[in-house]
């Protein structure tokens, strides 16, 4: 039998997926050790295998076919745009990624100016502007701290994932358009769907299953 191969995103959301996943049956003790230098771990048993990636490479597993199914963020699915299928939303890690800054640049957004946007999601940030507001922009990708970039005279807004919103008022910026919510997605290979058909689909009715009694 063919394993069938499951990508996480490392961090919080590998172990609250393991939680999920030990709810429908399947198990990989072995990966609950966090000191272990392993990158692939498996339950022969099963015939399933997990490795943990970095966010941003979690879909181009799947989309080439190295993992049939991946748990990531909506956010990466957004920004990678991999040729691949999302079928379910898991709910946890809820978040929205919005366009933040000073309140003073409220009137540049509503007036579509032509403006600097800094942000670790050039593609989202370009998609939203041109094709949703039709605005032309400045997209300028930072890879640290975003909120600083208004602060400094870098750009007037920044478009980023927000949660709390503490960061952005400890820094006197603020929440200006809101541009998507986002949560963890399970995405699953096009050739697995149809390929691994059965193994894939029972995978997705069980956690769709448990999801809904989790939320009764």
């Amino acid at each position: 039998m063919r394993y069938l191969t499951i990508a996480l995103t490392k961090g919080r959301l590998a172990y609250r997926t393991l939680d999920l996943l030990e709810q429908v049956g399947i198990t990989c003790d072995e990966m609950k050790d966090k000191n272990s230098r392993k990158l692939i771990f498996a339950n022969d048993e099963l015939g399933v295998r997990f490795f943990l990636a970095k966010a941003n490479d979690v879909p181009t597993y799947v989309e080439y076919g190295a993992a049939d199914i991946g748990i990531c963020g909506k956010d990466t699915i957004l920004e990678e745009g991999r040729k691949l299928y999302e079928v379910i939303d898991l709910g946890f890690g809820r978040c929205r990624m919005c366009v933040c800054g000073p309140q003073a640049a409220k009137e540049l957004l509503k007036h579509h100016q032509l403006i600097r946007v800094a942000t670790k999601y050039p593609n989202i940030a370009k998609d939203y502007f041109y094709n949703k507001k039709h605005q032309t922009v400045e997209i300028i990708k930072l890879n640290g701290s975003i909120e600083l970039a208004p602060l400094v005279g870098l750009s007037e807004v920044i478009v980023d994932i927000v949660e709390t919103g503490s960061t952005l008022r400890e820094n006197g910026l603020t929440v200006l358009e809101e541009i998507c919510d986002l949560s963890a997605r399970v995405i699953v290979n096009q050739v697995s769907m149809k390929r691994e058909n059965q193994r894939v689909t029972r995978l997705i009715r069980d956690l769709k299953t448990s999801l809904q009694e989790e939320r009764l």
